[in-house]
Order: structure tokens, then sequence, then C-alpha cells
């Protein structure tokens, strides 16, 4: 477990932001933000090299592990290290699809069951891995002035609500993972944690070099179509700063033209 800045932080750190997932889209929107709005913030991927990951630290000061998700000893050496970098984490953010190449639009007869378990295992087991790391850490936390000990946001997506055809296994792991935050919110709400289930009901268009915004698959934006991954953190944000009179749990997120 490396850090790109092994300093610890001074005792009156700010309160510190984990996000597992080191994409360009939320994850990196994520970083951002939290930093803009003075929060020490620490991103993890199994790759911590890559290019987003870098240039995150160098403007923002995002500290930048590495992590396989999916691996209970990995995932409790990322929170240990964290914890010692920066201080206990108050706000994590799991941001993993889960999906890997070879089970997108497969129908059920032509699904690899290798391919299904890996994605459920990257998806729901990894957020099972970070969601229980995350709340052993929070429940030591001093409450804050709201009573509140921390938040876990799980990112989910459309297939959380509904079961398309020709996505079986990842309707399966998101589904999970809806079951999953359920569970954990139940109990961990009342020990002031809170816990919130986010689907994203769209296709994410991130800022491409040119300013455009677009998605790999769906193409480019037009007319805000398609979610934007800024927005999305303002929410996160938002949610991690509710009161705790209100808390919600599930919030779906969808453009304002999504057929649904």
């Amino acid at each position: 477990m490396t850090s790109t800045n092994p300093q610890r932080a001074a005792s009156s750190a700010p309160e510190v932001a984990l996000i597992v997932g080191g994409g360009p889209g939320i994850s990196a929107s994520c970083a951002r933000l939290f930093a803009h709005s003075g929060l020490a913030v620490a991103m993890a991927a199994r790759g911590p090299d890559k290019p987003v990951l870098q240039a995150l630290a160098q403007s923002h000061g995002v500290r930048t592990y590495g992590c396989d998700a999916a691996d209970a000893a990995s995932v409790m050496a990322l929170f240990d290290q964290v914890t010692r970098d920066l201080g206990a984490p108050r706000l994590v953010v799991h941001n993993i699809d889960g999906r890997v190449p070879g089970i997108f639009r497969k129908g059920i007869t032509e699904a690899d069951p290798a391919l299904a378990l890996d994605t459920l295992r990257n998806a729901a087991f990894s957020a099972f891995l970070v969601g229980r790391q995350a709340a052993r850490g929070m429940l030591a936390n001093t409450p804050d002035a709201n009573g509140a000990k921390g938040t876990i946001v799980f990112t989910n997506a459309s297939a959380a609500l509904k079961g398309f055809p020709a996505s079986g296994a990842f309707a399966m792991a998101c589904q999970a993972k809806t079951g999953l935050a359920q569970s954990m919110a139940r109990e961990l709400m009342p020990q002031g944690i809170h816990v919130v289930n986010v689907p994203i009901d769209a296709a994410v268009g991130w800022t491409q070099e040119d300013g455009s915004r677009a998605h790999r698959l769906a193409g480019t934006t037009t007319d805000d179509n398609m979610a934007d991954p800024d927005r999305i953190a303002e929410m996160y944000l938002q949610l991690h700063r509710q009161h705790r009179s209100t808390w919600a749990f599930e919030v779906v997120l969808r453009p304002w033209s999504e057929k649904w």
C-alpha cells in the first residue's frame, strides 16, 4: 500500500473523504469538489498511476492509493493507510461499476459464469468490503455538531431499479448492492452513520479535453440529456451535509429528458 504523499496531516486537519474508484467521471468530479470545499481527499484505484489520478494529485492535492476493492486485505490496508496519512474518513464514496468487458450485453444463455461472478465480485462484493471497513472506522469517530459520525455513499445504476434484457449479471450485482446499502442503513443510521444508495438512471457524460461532455457509448451530450458528474458530486456533498432529522437513504438521479 503506497501513498503519493505519505506526510501525516496535522491534528487540526479537515474532514477526510475517501473515494474508491478512480475514473474521470463521478470520482474525479467528487475529488475536485470535495477538495475545493475544504476536505482532505484520498482516491483509490487498482491503477493509482492513471493519468486522471496523477492530474488530481497535482491540481487539487488529492492523495492517491492503489487498492483492489474486491480484496479484503487490500481494502483493510487502504483504510489503515488513509487513516495514518490524513485521519479517519468521515465521507466514503464507493464508485465502482464492476462490469467486465466480456459480460456486457450478453443474454442469459450466453453469459460466461466466470465473468458474471467477476462482475458480482467487482461491484457488490467490493461495496461490501468498502462499506464494512468504512463502518468500522466511522463507529469510532466523534459525532459532529449534527450528531453524525460519517457518511457512506454507494453509486449505483439503472439496473438497481430494473433488470434490462441481456444484462442479468449486472442487474444481479446492482440489486445486491442496493440490498447491502439498505441493510447497512437500517443498522448504522441509528448509530450516527448516514448510508445512501444513489442509482444513476442515465448515461454519465463527463467533460472531454475539447470542453464537450460525452459518454463512451452514448455519444456527446445534447441539451443536458446525460447526467453531469459535477452535479452528481454536488449531490453527494449535500447528502454528507444533510441534517440527521431528514437523512435520505435512496436518491435516484436522472436527466429531465430521461424516459423511465
